[in-house]
């Protein structure tokens, strides 16, 4: 078992999040729903009402439009900013592959169950062959 004590360079997290969807439209369509809310959420940091570290208790009017539009009623605005982290997509037939280094990823893979995704996580650094062959 390994524990953090805290992410630098040299111990980040390097999780990958794998959504296995039933079909390939149904992963592109996931695929983006993720480029939407990221755009969203962006727009909402740039203007200033949403701001990393500080959760909001609020849905910006931008996100709630993308929200409703995309019927993600499961996310808490608690959750929003987590769309601005640093987080690569990948569409390969149909599945959508995640990787980032942050540890919170509970509204990309609520995103994916939502959809319908069966998802897989795991760490690169303990399954590196794995990770290699995405």
């Amino acid at each position: 078992m390994r524990i953090w004590v805290g992410y630098g360079s040299e111990h980040s997290m390097n999780l990958v999040m794998i959504g296995h969807f039933a079909t390939a439209g149904d992963a592109e369509a996931v695929k983006q729903a993720i480029e939407e809310m990221e755009t969203a959420a962006n727009i909402e940091m740039e203007a200033g009402r949403l701001v990393v570290g500080e959760p909001t208790r609020r849905f910006p009017e931008a996100l709630s439009n993308v929200i409703r539009a995309l019927h993600l009623y499961s996310l808490s605005a608690t959750e929003l900013e987590q769309f601005c982290y640093d987080v690569t997509t990948k569409l390969h037939d149909n599945t959508v592959i995640l990787r980032t280094d942050e540890p919170d990823v509970s509204a990309y893979m609520k995103l994916l169950l939502d959809r319908g995704a069966r998802i897989e996580v795991f760490s690169a650094h303990d399954f590196p062959e794995r990770a290699k062959s995405l």
